[in-house]
Protein backbone atom coordinates (compact mmCIF):
# COMPACT_ATOMS: atom_id res chain seq x y z
CA UNK A 1 0.00 0.00 0.00
CA UNK A 2 2.43 2.21 1.05
CA UNK A 3 4.69 1.56 -1.88
CA UNK A 4 1.77 2.48 -4.14
CA UNK A 5 1.35 6.14 -2.79
CA UNK A 6 5.01 6.91 -2.79
CA UNK A 7 4.64 6.14 -6.54
CA UNK A 8 1.76 7.83 -7.11
CA UNK A 9 2.35 10.94 -4.73
CA UNK A 10 4.61 13.34 -3.34
CA UNK A 11 6.28 12.53 -0.14
CA UNK A 12 5.33 15.60 1.92
CA UNK A 13 1.70 14.84 1.13
CA UNK A 14 2.02 11.45 2.28
CA UNK A 15 3.72 12.84 5.17
CA UNK A 16 1.31 15.67 6.02
CA UNK A 17 -2.29 13.48 5.02
CA UNK A 18 -0.97 10.10 6.50
CA UNK A 19 2.05 10.04 8.58
CA UNK A 20 0.84 13.08 10.49
CA UNK A 21 -2.46 11.81 11.67
CA UNK A 22 -0.95 8.46 12.53
CA UNK A 23 1.28 10.42 14.61
CA UNK A 24 -0.92 12.21 16.32
CA UNK A 25 -3.13 9.51 17.10
CA UNK A 26 -0.54 7.47 18.45
CA UNK A 27 0.12 10.07 20.70
CA UNK A 28 -3.52 10.57 21.80
CA UNK A 29 -4.13 6.99 22.39
CA UNK A 30 -1.29 6.70 24.88
CA UNK A 31 -1.96 9.86 26.33
CA UNK A 32 1.49 11.67 25.63
CA UNK A 33 3.62 9.62 28.27
CA UNK A 34 7.07 11.18 27.57
CA UNK A 35 5.73 14.48 29.54
CA UNK A 36 6.29 12.83 32.55
CA UNK A 37 9.88 11.55 31.46
CA UNK A 38 13.37 13.77 30.70
CA UNK A 39 13.88 12.56 26.83
CA UNK A 40 17.00 12.74 24.98
CA UNK A 41 17.13 12.18 21.38
CA UNK A 42 20.10 11.15 19.78
CA UNK A 43 20.49 11.37 15.66
CA UNK A 44 23.13 11.83 13.04
CA UNK A 45 24.56 10.22 9.73
CA UNK A 46 26.67 7.62 11.99
CA UNK A 47 27.06 6.29 15.60
CA UNK A 48 24.06 6.94 16.84
CA UNK A 49 22.86 3.62 17.83
CA UNK A 50 26.24 3.24 19.78
CA UNK A 51 25.94 6.55 21.11
CA UNK A 52 22.25 5.94 22.50
CA UNK A 53 23.12 2.52 24.02
CA UNK A 54 26.22 4.43 25.63
CA UNK A 55 24.02 7.24 27.21
CA UNK A 56 21.24 4.37 28.29
CA UNK A 57 24.67 3.04 30.03
CA UNK A 58 25.93 5.92 31.26
CA UNK A 59 22.52 6.94 33.00
CA UNK A 60 21.95 3.33 34.34
CA UNK A 61 25.60 3.25 36.24
CA UNK A 62 24.40 6.43 37.87
CA UNK A 63 21.57 4.67 38.77
CA UNK A 64 19.01 6.01 37.10
CA UNK A 65 15.58 4.67 36.32
CA UNK A 66 15.60 4.50 32.39
CA UNK A 67 14.77 3.07 29.15
CA UNK A 68 16.09 3.29 25.83
CA UNK A 69 15.10 2.60 22.07
CA UNK A 70 17.55 2.02 19.27
CA UNK A 71 17.35 0.46 15.97
CA UNK A 72 18.81 -2.61 16.88
CA UNK A 73 17.68 -3.05 20.90
CA UNK A 74 15.30 -1.52 23.34
CA UNK A 75 15.10 -1.71 27.51
CA UNK A 76 12.24 -0.68 28.73
CA UNK A 77 11.26 -0.91 32.01
CA UNK A 78 13.83 -3.29 32.20
CA UNK A 79 12.72 -5.51 29.40
CA UNK A 80 15.11 -6.07 26.52
CA UNK A 81 13.29 -5.93 23.09
CA UNK A 82 15.29 -7.06 20.05
CA UNK A 83 13.95 -4.31 17.65
CA UNK A 84 15.37 -5.34 14.49
CA UNK A 85 14.10 -2.08 12.63
CA UNK A 86 15.90 -2.22 9.48
CA UNK A 87 17.78 1.26 10.37
CA UNK A 88 15.16 3.23 10.33
CA UNK A 89 12.87 4.46 13.59
CA UNK A 90 9.79 2.42 15.00
CA UNK A 91 6.23 2.94 13.81
CA UNK A 92 5.15 6.09 16.12
CA UNK A 93 2.86 3.41 17.70
CA UNK A 94 5.34 1.28 19.11
CA UNK A 95 7.26 4.17 20.05
CA UNK A 96 4.87 5.55 22.71
CA UNK A 97 4.03 2.61 23.31
CA UNK A 98 7.56 1.31 24.66
CA UNK A 99 7.24 5.59 26.33
CA UNK A 100 3.90 4.53 28.09
CA UNK A 101 5.70 1.10 29.56
CA UNK A 102 8.23 3.36 30.78
CA UNK A 103 6.29 5.76 32.85
CA UNK A 104 4.39 2.54 34.00
CA UNK A 105 8.03 0.91 35.13
CA UNK A 106 8.78 4.16 37.08
CA UNK A 107 11.44 5.22 34.47
CA UNK A 108 12.33 8.64 34.68
CA UNK A 109 14.50 8.86 31.33
CA UNK A 110 14.13 7.92 27.91
CA UNK A 111 16.61 7.76 25.08
CA UNK A 112 15.63 7.64 21.93
CA UNK A 113 17.59 7.11 18.64
CA UNK A 114 16.12 9.22 16.07
CA UNK A 115 16.70 8.88 12.22
CA UNK A 116 16.10 11.56 9.58
CA UNK A 117 12.94 9.05 8.04
CA UNK A 118 11.21 9.12 11.24
CA UNK A 119 11.93 12.94 11.51
CA UNK A 120 10.75 13.92 8.33
CA UNK A 121 7.38 11.95 8.88
CA UNK A 122 6.18 12.71 12.06
CA UNK A 123 7.01 9.83 13.98
CA UNK A 124 8.08 11.55 16.45
CA UNK A 125 5.28 13.91 17.13
CA UNK A 126 4.45 14.76 20.78
CA UNK A 127 7.38 13.94 22.14
CA UNK A 128 9.32 16.34 23.65
CA UNK A 129 12.77 16.10 23.60
CA UNK A 130 15.12 17.57 26.69
CA UNK A 131 18.28 16.99 25.14
CA UNK A 132 19.28 16.75 21.25
CA UNK A 133 22.10 14.89 20.67
CA UNK A 134 23.49 14.74 16.77
CA UNK A 135 26.62 12.63 16.82
CA UNK A 136 27.52 13.78 12.89
CA UNK A 137 26.08 14.69 9.26
CA UNK A 138 27.49 13.35 6.11
CA UNK A 139 26.51 11.80 2.69
CA UNK A 140 23.47 9.45 2.92
CA UNK A 141 19.77 9.04 2.56
CA UNK A 142 20.11 11.71 -0.84
CA UNK A 143 17.32 8.92 -2.10
CA UNK A 144 14.37 10.21 0.00
CA UNK A 145 15.95 13.63 1.03
CA UNK A 146 17.11 14.82 -2.61
CA UNK A 147 19.64 17.35 -1.09
CA UNK A 148 22.27 17.59 1.44
CA UNK A 149 20.68 20.73 2.52
CA UNK A 150 17.52 18.90 2.89
CA UNK A 151 18.99 15.90 5.12
CA UNK A 152 20.53 18.25 6.75
CA UNK A 153 17.58 20.91 7.73
CA UNK A 154 15.56 17.41 8.71
CA UNK A 155 18.15 16.14 11.03
CA UNK A 156 18.45 19.55 12.64
CA UNK A 157 14.65 19.16 13.50
CA UNK A 158 15.39 17.62 16.51
CA UNK A 159 17.12 20.34 18.12
CA UNK A 160 13.81 22.31 17.75
CA UNK A 161 12.69 23.48 21.10
CA UNK A 162 15.23 21.41 23.11
CA UNK A 163 16.25 22.56 26.56
CA UNK A 164 20.57 21.86 25.21
CA UNK A 165 21.43 20.91 22.10
CA UNK A 166 24.61 18.63 21.97
CA UNK A 167 26.46 18.50 18.84
CA UNK A 168 29.50 17.85 16.89
CA UNK A 169 31.63 20.83 17.51
CA UNK A 170 31.89 21.45 13.64
CA UNK A 171 28.02 21.45 13.71
CA UNK A 172 27.86 24.57 16.44
CA UNK A 173 27.36 27.22 13.45
CA UNK A 174 23.99 25.38 12.18
CA UNK A 175 22.92 25.05 15.83
CA UNK A 176 21.01 28.31 18.08
CA UNK A 177 20.14 28.48 21.86
CA UNK A 178 22.00 26.33 25.03
CA UNK A 179 24.68 23.79 23.01
CA UNK A 180 27.51 21.83 24.12
CA UNK A 181 30.19 20.77 21.71
CA UNK A 182 32.10 17.48 21.76
CA UNK A 183 35.31 16.91 19.47
CA UNK A 184 38.60 14.91 19.28
CA UNK A 185 40.48 18.05 19.12
CA UNK A 186 38.34 21.36 19.61
CA UNK A 187 34.81 21.58 21.83
CA UNK A 188 34.04 21.58 25.07
CA UNK A 189 34.58 18.26 25.57
CA UNK A 190 37.45 16.86 23.98
CA UNK A 191 39.53 13.81 23.45
CA UNK A 192 42.74 16.02 24.06
CA UNK A 193 41.50 16.58 27.04
CA UNK A 194 39.04 13.91 28.61
CA UNK A 195 42.09 11.19 27.10
CA UNK A 196 39.57 8.58 27.34
CA UNK A 197 40.26 4.95 26.96
CA UNK A 198 37.95 2.95 25.16
CA UNK A 199 37.86 -1.28 24.76
CA UNK A 200 36.31 -0.22 21.14
CA UNK A 201 38.27 0.98 17.50
CA UNK A 202 37.97 3.97 16.29
CA UNK A 203 37.87 7.54 16.20
CA UNK A 204 34.49 7.92 15.63
CA UNK A 205 33.83 5.85 18.52
CA UNK A 206 35.91 8.03 20.71
CA UNK A 207 33.29 10.73 19.50
CA UNK A 208 30.42 8.72 20.16
CA UNK A 209 31.53 8.22 23.55
CA UNK A 210 32.51 12.14 23.69
CA UNK A 211 28.72 12.92 22.55
CA UNK A 212 27.47 10.79 25.27
CA UNK A 213 30.12 12.58 28.07
CA UNK A 214 28.49 15.78 27.15
CA UNK A 215 25.23 14.56 27.60
CA UNK A 216 25.93 13.24 30.84
CA UNK A 217 27.44 16.66 31.44
CA UNK A 218 24.45 18.70 30.34
CA UNK A 219 22.09 16.18 32.54
CA UNK A 220 24.44 16.51 35.77
CA UNK A 221 25.80 12.93 36.20
CA UNK A 222 28.98 12.36 37.62
CA UNK A 223 32.05 12.77 35.00
CA UNK A 224 33.93 9.81 37.25
CA UNK A 225 30.77 7.35 36.31
CA UNK A 226 30.98 8.67 32.83
CA UNK A 227 34.46 7.88 32.46
CA UNK A 228 33.88 4.32 34.05
CA UNK A 229 31.32 3.35 32.00
CA UNK A 230 32.10 4.52 28.55
CA UNK A 231 35.99 2.95 29.31
CA UNK A 232 34.18 0.01 30.24
CA UNK A 233 31.90 -0.44 27.08
CA UNK A 234 32.32 -3.51 25.23
CA UNK A 235 30.19 -2.40 22.27
CA UNK A 236 27.37 -3.71 20.67
CA UNK A 237 26.48 -6.65 18.08
CA UNK A 238 27.84 -6.03 14.26
CA UNK A 239 29.33 -3.09 15.53
CA UNK A 240 32.75 -3.37 14.95
CA UNK A 241 32.06 -7.01 16.18
CA UNK A 242 35.29 -9.53 16.16
CA UNK A 243 34.68 -13.30 15.42
CA UNK A 244 37.00 -14.90 17.34
CA UNK A 245 38.78 -17.81 15.28
CA UNK A 246 41.89 -20.51 15.04
CA UNK A 247 42.81 -19.12 11.68
CA UNK A 248 45.09 -16.53 12.69
CA UNK A 249 43.28 -13.75 11.25
CA UNK A 250 41.05 -11.40 12.49
CA UNK A 251 37.68 -10.87 10.54
CA UNK A 252 35.16 -7.68 11.89
CA UNK A 253 31.70 -7.11 11.39
CA UNK A 254 30.53 -4.05 10.98
CA UNK A 255 27.44 -2.08 10.16
CA UNK A 256 28.99 0.92 8.07
CA UNK A 257 27.13 1.39 4.88
CA UNK A 258 27.38 5.15 4.45
CA UNK A 259 30.81 6.81 2.69
CA UNK A 260 31.93 8.19 6.01
CA UNK A 261 30.99 5.27 8.10
CA UNK A 262 32.84 2.80 5.91
CA UNK A 263 36.03 5.19 5.53
CA UNK A 264 36.08 5.53 9.68
CA UNK A 265 35.87 2.10 10.20
CA UNK A 266 38.66 1.22 7.43
CA UNK A 267 40.78 3.62 8.84
CA UNK A 268 40.70 2.19 12.57
CA UNK A 269 40.89 -1.68 11.44
CA UNK A 270 44.18 -0.61 9.14
CA UNK A 271 45.73 0.82 11.93
CA UNK A 272 45.17 -2.47 13.64
CA UNK A 273 46.19 -4.61 10.91
CA UNK A 274 49.27 -6.37 10.27
CA UNK A 275 49.19 -7.92 6.98
CA UNK A 276 46.15 -7.33 4.60
CA UNK A 277 42.96 -5.56 5.05
CA UNK A 278 40.53 -7.05 3.28
CA UNK A 279 36.80 -5.61 2.61
CA UNK A 280 33.58 -6.98 1.80
CA UNK A 281 31.29 -4.00 0.81
CA UNK A 282 28.01 -3.88 -1.03
CA UNK A 283 25.16 -1.07 -1.79
CA UNK A 284 21.26 -1.10 -1.25
CA UNK A 285 19.25 -1.00 -4.20
CA UNK A 286 16.51 1.48 -4.17
CA UNK A 287 18.13 3.79 -2.02
CA UNK A 288 21.34 6.45 -2.31
CA UNK A 289 22.59 6.22 -5.46
CA UNK A 290 25.49 8.54 -5.30
CA UNK A 291 26.90 6.90 -2.72
CA UNK A 292 28.07 3.71 -4.28
CA UNK A 293 31.17 4.93 -6.53
CA UNK A 294 32.01 6.73 -3.35
CA UNK A 295 31.67 3.32 -1.33
CA UNK A 296 33.52 1.91 -3.79
CA UNK A 297 36.68 4.35 -4.16
CA UNK A 298 36.84 4.68 -0.06
CA UNK A 299 36.94 0.63 -0.07
CA UNK A 300 39.87 0.52 -2.89
CA UNK A 301 41.67 3.40 -1.05
CA UNK A 302 41.72 1.85 2.24
CA UNK A 303 42.37 -1.78 1.47
CA UNK A 304 44.32 -4.14 0.14
CA UNK A 305 41.39 -6.12 -1.21
CA UNK A 306 38.00 -5.52 -2.02
CA UNK A 307 35.14 -8.17 -2.05
CA UNK A 308 32.06 -6.40 -3.66
CA UNK A 309 28.62 -8.33 -2.93
CA UNK A 310 25.00 -8.10 -1.84
CA UNK A 311 23.90 -5.52 0.92
CA UNK A 312 20.01 -4.95 0.40
CA UNK A 313 20.05 -5.10 -3.70
CA UNK A 314 16.26 -5.02 -3.84
CA UNK A 315 16.61 -6.53 -8.06
CA UNK A 316 19.01 -3.76 -8.63
CA UNK A 317 22.40 -5.11 -8.18
CA UNK A 318 23.84 -5.13 -11.69
CA UNK A 319 23.81 -1.16 -12.06
CA UNK A 320 24.87 -1.24 -7.68
CA UNK A 321 28.10 -3.74 -9.14
CA UNK A 322 28.44 -1.34 -12.08
CA UNK A 323 28.78 1.99 -9.90
CA UNK A 324 30.66 0.39 -6.97
CA UNK A 325 33.35 -0.58 -9.28
CA UNK A 326 33.35 2.82 -11.22
CA UNK A 327 34.89 4.22 -8.05
CA UNK A 328 36.84 1.55 -7.38
CA UNK A 329 38.58 1.60 -10.57
CA UNK A 330 39.55 5.05 -10.09
CA UNK A 331 41.21 3.77 -6.87
CA UNK A 332 43.04 1.27 -8.70
CA UNK A 333 40.86 -1.77 -8.84
CA UNK A 334 42.38 -4.31 -10.44
CA UNK A 335 39.66 -7.56 -11.13
CA UNK A 336 41.09 -10.47 -9.86
CA UNK A 337 44.36 -9.18 -8.06
CA UNK A 338 43.06 -6.76 -5.57
CA UNK A 339 39.41 -6.51 -6.83
CA UNK A 340 37.01 -9.35 -6.33
CA UNK A 341 32.79 -9.59 -7.26
CA UNK A 342 30.69 -12.58 -5.79
CA UNK A 343 27.14 -11.70 -5.85
CA UNK A 344 26.61 -14.13 -3.36
CA UNK A 345 26.88 -12.98 0.24
CA UNK A 346 27.02 -16.77 1.70
CA UNK A 347 29.99 -17.58 -1.06
CA UNK A 348 31.55 -13.98 -0.59
CA UNK A 349 32.29 -14.20 2.93
CA UNK A 350 33.67 -17.85 2.55
CA UNK A 351 35.89 -16.54 -0.53
CA UNK A 352 37.32 -13.69 1.54
CA UNK A 353 37.61 -15.91 4.67
CA UNK A 354 39.15 -19.28 3.24
CA UNK A 355 40.43 -18.47 -0.46
CA UNK A 356 42.19 -14.49 0.05
CA UNK A 357 42.71 -14.47 3.75
CA UNK A 358 46.43 -15.06 5.29
CA UNK A 359 47.57 -15.64 8.80
CA UNK A 360 47.68 -11.65 9.95
CA UNK A 361 45.28 -10.48 7.91
CA UNK A 362 41.88 -8.93 8.42
CA UNK A 363 38.81 -9.41 7.00
CA UNK A 364 36.29 -6.28 7.47
CA UNK A 365 32.53 -7.60 6.73
CA UNK A 366 30.37 -4.33 5.80
CA UNK A 367 26.64 -3.43 5.47
CA UNK A 368 24.48 -5.55 7.22
CA UNK A 369 25.89 -5.65 11.02
CA UNK A 370 23.37 -6.79 13.03
CA UNK A 371 20.36 -7.29 11.04
CA UNK A 372 18.34 -10.20 10.73
CA UNK A 373 17.27 -10.41 6.98
CA UNK A 374 18.54 -8.90 3.75
CA UNK A 375 16.42 -8.03 0.51
CA UNK A 376 17.22 -9.79 -2.37
CA UNK A 377 14.51 -9.19 -5.67
CA UNK A 378 11.60 -7.10 -2.97
CA UNK A 379 11.67 -9.93 -0.25
CA UNK A 380 13.46 -10.29 2.80
CA UNK A 381 15.13 -13.43 3.34
CA UNK A 382 16.69 -14.14 6.83
CA UNK A 383 20.11 -13.58 7.03
CA UNK A 384 22.90 -13.01 9.98
CA UNK A 385 26.22 -12.17 9.13
CA UNK A 386 28.33 -13.70 12.02
CA UNK A 387 26.13 -17.30 11.13
CA UNK A 388 27.62 -17.32 7.86
CA UNK A 389 31.18 -16.20 9.13
CA UNK A 390 30.87 -18.83 11.87
CA UNK A 391 29.87 -21.20 9.07
CA UNK A 392 32.48 -20.35 6.59
CA UNK A 393 34.89 -21.22 9.42
CA UNK A 394 33.83 -24.45 9.93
Amino acid sequence: MMNLLRSLLPQSFINNFYHYPKAFLASLFYGFPTRKLTVIGVTGTDGKTTTTNMIYQILKGAGKKVSMVSTINAVVGSKSYDTGFHVTSPDPFMIQKFARTAVKAGDKYIVLEVTSHGLDQYRFLGIKFDVGVITNITHEHLDYHKTFENYLNTKLKLLKNVRQSVVNENLKEKVSGKVITFGLIKGDVNQKEAKLKLKIPGDYNIENALASMATAFVLDIDKKIARNVLENFEGLSGRMQEVKNSKGIKIVIDFAHTPNGLEQALKALKSQTKGRLISLIGCEGFRDEEKRKMMGEIAQRLSSIVVVTSVDPRGQWKIIKQKITEGALKAGAREGINFFVEENREKAIYFAINKLSKKGDTIGIFGKGHEKSMNIDGKEIPWSDFEEVQKALL
